[in-house]
């Protein structure tokens, strides 16, 4: 399996590339002095801790700059002290005698250590979106096109599996290892109602063995069944990511065109598909607040716009030209297709 690695954290050094927000972060209103991290802990929920907006914690995080580059930072058992006076927020760690594991006066004192990086905290539950990050998920009508096909099968069975063999045509030559796929839905904007992209359904994996016409190759791994006719793109190799959560510099007006698994609702820790990508300015560690429009009311044969509900956050984590995948961080309230996402 393709190994993913943490988010890299970013603190005050990635802000200088970043807009600055006008007013500092706001503390959350029980807000403790300080939190043990335990196994299962993420950098946003220990975030939500101590701040309103959770997404603005490399605001507040002091690393010096050999920290920053180190995607492994934060530990369980470790200890995330608030300074109220930034705010800021300090990685340390109980050390010393006493009950409570106090230093002499009985105050915490920070101390970064090393802990093995397999026990790291990431910035969010990387389970969550896995499956998302090493397959083929949007497709516009190009690529689709021009991807490679299968023509024909060796047994002539309608449906494959592993250790099978394919035959396929458009095959690129300088690529080995292919995501076999099929073009499952159109993407479509709810406004303009034009087709943004159309959303790959992953059927497994293949590699070349023979370089013939057409090209040979062997099914590697099959999840669904397999036939003629079913697409292939070059399998993605390593993903690493080196963001921490950041408003987009482009103003962004989106909607929300889909939501994982075909529900027509989505709570907290979904994957959904937002009508903008990176031609839009979008790109991975984006946050967008969602809005619901709350439509028009009539009263004594007057209309009202009624003010639209701000109601959760969602963070970018794939983007793609016309589309980009997310995933709701907070939200106090159900995402509806066709709801609003802006610059938070």
């Amino acid at each position: 399996m393709l190994r993913i690695i943490s988010f890299i954290i970013a603190g005050i050094a990635f802000l200088a590339s970043a807009s600055v927000q006008a007013e500092p972060p706001a503390l959350a209103p029980d807000a403790p002095d300080s939190y043990t991290v335990v196994k299962g802990d993420t950098l946003w929920g220990i975030s939500g801790r101590f701040l309103k907006d959770p997404w603005r914690w490399p605001e507040v995080w002091e690393m010096n700059g050999e920290q920053i580059q180190n995607p492994h930072l934060i530990y369980p058992g470790q200890i995330v002290v608030l300074d109220r006076s930034g705010p800021y927020l300090r990685i340390g760690k109980r050390v010393g005698g006493g009950s409570a594991g106090a230093v002499g006066d009985g105050k915490l004192q920070p101390k970064v250590y090393q802990t093995p990086v397999k026990e790291a905290i990431p910035t969010i539950p990387l389970k969550a979106i896995a499956p998302f990050l090493t397959r083929p998920l949007a497709i516009d009508e190009r690529s689709l096109r021009e991807a490679a096909t299968i023509v024909a099968t060796e047994t002539h069975r309608v449906y494959l599996g592993q250790g099978d063999a394919i035959f396929a045509k458009d095959v690129d030559e300088d690529v080995d290892k292919w995501a076999i796929f099929q073009a499952a839905k159109p993407l479509v904007d709810p406004v303009s109602k034009k087709v943004l992209a159309y959303e790959a359904r992953y059927l497994g994996s293949a590699r070349v063995t023979e370089r013939t016409d057409p090209v040979t190759l062997e099914i590697v791994e099959a999840v669904q069944e397999i036939g003629v006719g079913d697409k292939m793109l070059p399998a993605e190799g390593e993903l690493i990511f080196s963001y921490a959560p950041h408003a987009p510099t482009n103003d962004i007006n989106a909607r929300l065109v889909s939501i994982h698994n075909g529900v027509s609702e989505a709570g907290k820790l979904s994957v959904v598909v937002v009508s903008a990508g990176r031609l839009d300015g979008l790109e991975p560690g984006n946050v967008l607040a969602m809005f619901r429009d709350r439509g028009v009311a009539v009263h004594e044969k007057q209309t009202y716009r009624l003010p639209e509900k701000r109601y959760g956050i969602v963070l970018v984590f794939r983007v793609f030209d016309n589309v980009s995948y997310a995933l709701i961080m907070d939200t106090d309230g159900q995402a509806a297709i066709g709801d609003l996402l802006r610059n938070p």
